[in-house]
Formats: structure tokens, C-alpha cells, sequence
């Protein structure tokens, strides 16, 4: 198998960005985004929406992928696809086109999980970024999910702790709508946050039990507070809106850095993994650099594209399935909550 080149056209469409990316191995040699801004108006994604425009864009996404990597479709080896977790609409599109087209060129098919794919994008060959060893623990932080994950291979991963509620992304995105800034609000905290003083003002930390997280009190307990500020002062969130998004994101980074610390303890491995959106995260990012001086962790941080949603990082899970034969059928149905 190995003395011919595999290549993987990979599917995501789990949530609102369309993406197409082809693989030569384990390298990407194209990754294509369509992304939707008709959310942007709503404050926030609308499924149906989602789901028109991915009928929309997927067609010329992959036309786009596939002559970016200068191949043709009949060179494919296996079309990888989001299955879940996601917007059921969404994972609906991608998940019939990859079968239609698997069937067409008769080729393998091969079902993702998207929360896996964020893990494993960390082994996409990318001069510059260092792949860890097994096992290691993976911080996966998105708008849908908080986990804490032991990876002992390829496939076998155990989750160690997640969020009881609210994840880490709609912490920032909510925050974001209470100070009125527009969709997306995290990446605008973060950049706020640079200007600011992260020990302005003081918020409690959840009290949550072993390596699970909970955000939706935080998230409360910020409203209030802007709530209270604004009846007494209404510039308050104006005249401070540096040293409010700094204090925030100061707390959610304590939160998380918490979780691992006691993670490390209990496993004793000090590699540590950060994948999905959040870990775009420029605070998030420097804190866990700091770790490998101040704790002796060894810290891997994806190539800013491969943090967001994006095809090549299911297309690196799907090389290593079709390495092992791991294939799916026309049976196959997506989920909008899946397990590893």
C-alpha cells in the first residue's frame, strides 16, 4: 500500500464553514474555507442557514481543493467526512455528498469524528511544529466543547474531564454579546485583552469537581456584574472595556490551566496538546508556552489554520484510518453528538 501515494480528499462541515482539503500522506496540499457571514447579522449561527449555504459552496470548495493540490478526482484514494459531533443539517451535506462521490469513483469511505480530528491535527506534517509522543493529554477548546483528553494511540483516546455545561468558546462568545460586541465576540476579547489589566477585576472560580469544567456560572456572574457596573456608570463597559475582557479571559485561562495542572498530577504525562478554536486563542497560547519553563511540560500549539474548523484535519485522521483499513459504508448516518 505504502509504495503508492494516498491521497485523501477530506470533507468538514460540522457548523458553518464549508471545507475541502486534500492530503498526500500526511501532508496537506490543499485546505480550502467557505466561510458563511450572513451569521454575522443574527448574532450568531442559524442552522438552517448553515445548511443552505453548505449546498451552496460545497460543490465549488472541493472544484477548488482538488486543483489547488493539481490532481484530479480519479487520483483520490478514500474522501474522508466530518460524521459528527455538529449541526445535523450541516454534517447532513458533507456526509451525502463524500458517500455520493465514494460510490461514484468506487473508492474507500471514511467517517470522522470532528472532536478526534482536532487532536490528530497535530500529526499533519508542518515544518516548524513538532508532533508529541503517545501518550499525551489533548485540551480540545471550541464553542461546543471543553474536554480533557488522555491519547494513548491513534484511536484510542479516553476522555479524563469535560464541560457539565456551557463550553469554554460560548463562555468568550457570551461574554462578547453582554459587552455588545458583534459575532464573532472571542477573537475581539482577545484582542482587547492585550491593552488591559488582567487583575482589574475578580471573578470566582467555578468549583467543579475532578477534571470536569463548568463555565455557565462564570458566564452569569459576568452579566451581573456588567449589569450592576452600567446602572452606575453607563460608560462603564466603554471607559473599561480593556481591563474587563483581560480579567475575563484571565479567569477562563486560570480555569483551564487549573484542569491540566490536576490532569498532570493524576497521570503523571507532561505533554500537553491544545486543538479546536479557542486554542487560537493568544493568551491561551502564551500561558501554555510559559508552562513548559514554569512546570516542565513539553506544550504542542496546532498551526493557527488547523485550530479553527478545517478539512485537513480530518483528512490526517482519515490517512491514518486508511492505513489501518478503518472504512465506513453508505450506512453510515451522521450524528450531531458522537463519542470517540
Amino acid at each position: 500500500m505504502k509504495n503508492k501515494d494516498i491521497y485523501i480528499l477530506a470533507i468538514e462541515s460540522s457548523c458553518d464553514d464549508t471545507g475541502a482539503a486534500v492530503l498526500k500522506d500526511n501532508n496537506v496540499i490543499s485546505n480550502v474555507v467557505a466561510r458563511q457571514d450572513i451569521h454575522e447579522q443574527y448574532g450568531g449561527v442559524i442552522p438552517e442557514l448553515a445548511s443552505r449555504a453548505h449546498q451552496q459552496n460545497i460543490v465549488p470548495t472541493i472544484d477548488v481543493a482538488l486543483k489547488k493540490a493539481n490532481i484530479t478526482k480519479e487520483q483520490l484514494s478514500a474522501i474522508a467526512f466530518t460524521q459528527g459531533p455538529g449541526l445535523m443539517g450541516s454534517l447532513l451535506v458533507g456526509g451525502s455528498f463524500a458517500k455520493s462521490l465514494s460510490m461514484a469513483l468506487d473508492i474507500p469511505l471514511i467517517a470522522v469524528n470532528h472532536m478526534h480530528a482536532h487532536i490528530l491535527a497535530h500529526f499533519i506534517n508542518e515544518e516548524g511544529f513538532d508532533k508529541p509522543s503517545f501518550p499525551f493529554l489533548a485540551l480540545t477548546i471550541s464553542g461546543g466543547h471543553t474536554q480533557i483528553v488522555k491519547v494513548n494511540s491513534f484511536f484510542d483516546l479516553e476522555i479524563l474531564g469535560e464541560t457539565t455545561d456551557d463550553a469554554v468558546g460560548e463562555a468568550f462568545d457570551k461574554t462578547a454579546k453582554i459587552l455588545g460586541f458583534p459575532y464573532p465576540g472571542g477573537p475581539l476579547i482577545d484582542k482587547f485583552a492585550k491593552e488591559g489589566n488582567p487583575k482589574a477585576y475578580a471573578f470566582t472560580k467555578p468549583k467543579v469537581p475532578g477534571l470536569n469544567f463548568s463555565f455557565s456560572g462564570l458566564k452569569t456572574q459576568i452579566m451581573y456584574f456588567i449589569q450592576k457596573n452600567m446602572a452606575e456608570n453607563p460608560n462603564f463597559i466603554e471607559e473599561n472595556k480593556a481591563d474587563i475582557c483581560a480579567s475575563v479571559q484571565f479567569t477562563i485561562i486560570n480555569i483551564l490551566m487549573d484542569k491540566l495542572k490536576m490532569a498532570v498530577n493524576e497521570t503523571g504525562i507532561k505533554q500537553i496538546a491544545i486543538g479546536g478554536g479557542v486554542s487560537a486563542n493568544s493568551g491561551i497560547r502564551q500561558t501554555l508556552k510559559e508552562a513548559e519553563s514554569k512546570y516542565g511540560w513539553k506544550t504542542y500549539i496546532p498551526k493557527f489554520e488547523y485550530t479553527t474548523d478545517n478539512a485537513a484535519m480530518i483528512g490526517i485522521v482519515g490517512y491514518h484510518k486508511f492505513l489501518e483499513n478503518h472504512f465506513s459504508d453508505s450506512s453510515t448516518v451522521s450524528k450531531a453528538r458522537i463519542e470517540f
